[in-house]
């Protein structure tokens, strides 16, 4: 059996402890960029379970520079946290969807704030090109990097079905460059699509423990007002997921990666105002909570089932 300070997982908040020797936060950010499943380039209308606010609910004012931006989420950080040394996180849209020099001013100014230790980017695979990726290696050889794809599923079928425009080749394809040039790389995935199984999900789960991502991040489907996907839900296509359901998923997918893969998030959040549903994870502390007494119950621990 392991633990990792006390947790049957390894989260990312042990890791930043690890690496930084004190509490690290995220200053979420909106670097003001959008999709090309929104703009017509890969589709319109974008994943059809995103927020019009391009799953950077909880980011900064896309109305504001980054450097205010910083300065307004900060201060409320710093009420809530006593660690100095942040991360900057563009979090809303796909952050590498922009001329390349649009991207380096951006991220030199997000870099070049009091504090910054490193930068995680989140993005799709298929808004990495040679150039972007030029500079992320740049950036990689100067800080800490954290480059987020957007994976969700390895069911082609379901992500046509959510509009996520591009197949999974693409991803592999793109998540193998990134590898090549060592920079760290994050996976989500998503629990609860229409249309997915259990096998799917966990299909899922087991390309990215394999697949040489430092982490992965474990995502419930928040369904939201004014989505597409809320449509298809009231129309009766799909039904959301029980907590006990949720907990016994991530239950199963963590025992399958591998020790060393660092766990970022074992459930999301959505805004309250905007939320269907599922509404129990609204309580996100005793979801986390509920997870962590399951590990316990079932003596499951992360990577006791990796093969």
């Amino acid at each position: 059996m392991k633990e990792w300070n006390g947790k049957r997982y390894h989260s990312f908040n042990y890791y930043l402890r690890n690496k930084f020797n004190e509490k690290v936060y995220k200053i979420a950010l909106d670097g003001g960029f959008t999709c090309p499943n929104r703009d017509g380039k890969a589709g319109v209308g974008g994943c059809t379970f995103c927020s019009s606010r391009g799953s950077g609910d909880f980011a900064g004012s896309r109305k504001l520079d980054i450097r205010r931006q910083f300065e307004d989420r900060r201060e409320m950080m710093e009420k809530k946290w006593h660690s100095q040394k942040l991360i900057a996180y563009f979090q809303a849209y796909t952050n590498t969807y922009a001329p390349v020099e649009e991207l380096r001013e951006k991220y030199y100014e997000a870099l070049n704030q009091e504090n910054v230790v490193a930068i995680s980017i989140a993005t799709r695979p298929d808004c990495i090109d040679d150039d972007v990726l030029d500079l992320l290696t740049e950036i990689n050889e100067k800080t800490y990097l954290i480059v987020e794809l957007g994976l969700q599923t390895v069911n082609d079928e379901v992500a046509r079905n959510f509009n996520r425009g591009y197949d999974f080749e693409v991803f592999d394809n793109t998540l193998k460059r990134l590898l090549a040039r060592n920079i760290e790389v994050v996976v989500h995935s998503i629990f609860g699509l229409p249309g997915e199984s259990e096998e799917d999900m966990m299909k899922t789960v087991d390309y990215i423990a394999h697949s040489g991502a430092k982490g992965i991040k474990f995502h419930l489907l928040h369904l939201m007002e004014k989505t597409k996907m809320a449509e298809q839900y009231r129309n009766g296509e799909f039904k959301l997921l029980e907590q006990d359901e949720y907990i016994d998923l991530i239950c199963k997918a963590v025992s399958r990666i591998p020790e060393d893969m660092v766990v970022h998030r074992l459930t999301g959040d959505a805004p309250r105002e905007l939320l269907i549903g599922p509404m129990w994870s609204l309580k996100k502390w005793e979801v986390l909570n509920a997870i962590d007494k399951a590990l316990v119950d079932n003596d499951i621990w992360q990577g006791k089932n990796f093969k």
